[in-house]
């Protein structure tokens, strides 16, 4: 890129590049050169938009958090119509798409990045699981109150057990997704919804 051309929008140029290689290369081939390379910028740019490359990092992780929180809006918007099974399995498909799968590998790779995101304010656990947990529990507990799950169901712990299985399904980027989702999905949860109709 030539010096003294202005760049529209580099942050986004940068996290869209960095997509790129995580789907590409995976975690071990995310390095700062990389990402500058892949977005067709010099080095410089990407110091100059953020601190550091664990900056940059988090950064990108927060951005697709805040993804999952707009996912998390149009699920329980969904609560009180349809099939909850249907509702969670589509929202999950979502939730667990090739980027946010490889950046969930990114930060179990990378202790630093993990502290970083604590730091800014991310809840316990594994980034971006545990926001995909809070996602699927507020949609869960809307359900509840609606009665269409039963009253004593303990969202969280559904919750849990649907990212967990959602992302044993989704996590090797290189084999064929399962279509069973729906299944898994449908057991987690066939104990609260049955109990609601008795």
């Amino acid at each position: 890129m030539p010096t003294g051309v202005a760049l529209r929008d580099v942050r986004q140029q940068l996290f869209e590049a960095a997509e790129r290689v995580l789907l590409r290369d995976g975690a071990n081939g995310l390095t700062s050169r990389a990402v500058t390379d892949e977005a067709g910028v010099a080095k410089g740019v990407l110091h100059r938009h953020f601190a550091d490359f664990d900056d940059f990092l988090a950064e990108l992780v927060l951005a697709r958090i805040a993804r999952l929180d707009a996912e998390g809006a149009e699920l329980r918007a969904s609560a009180g119509s349809g099939p909850v099974a249907g509702h969670l399995t589509e929202a999950l498909i979502r939730l667990f798409d090739p980027v946010t799968v490889s950046v969930v590998g990114l930060v179990i790779f990378r202790d630093g990045l993990r502290a970083r995101l604590r730091r800014a304010g991310t809840a316990p656990g594994i980034p971006v699981l545990t926001q995909a947990a809070g996602v699927v529990a507020a949609y869960l507990r809307d359900e509840c109150e609606m009665g269409r799950i039963a009253a004593d169901a303990d969202v969280d712990a559904l919750a849990l057990s649907l990212i967990g299985a959602a992302h044993l399904v989704y996590a090797d980027r290189e084999a064929e997704r399962p279509g069973d989702l729906h299944k898994v999905v449908e057991a987690v949860i066939a104990d609260v919804v049955q109990r609601r109709l008795l």
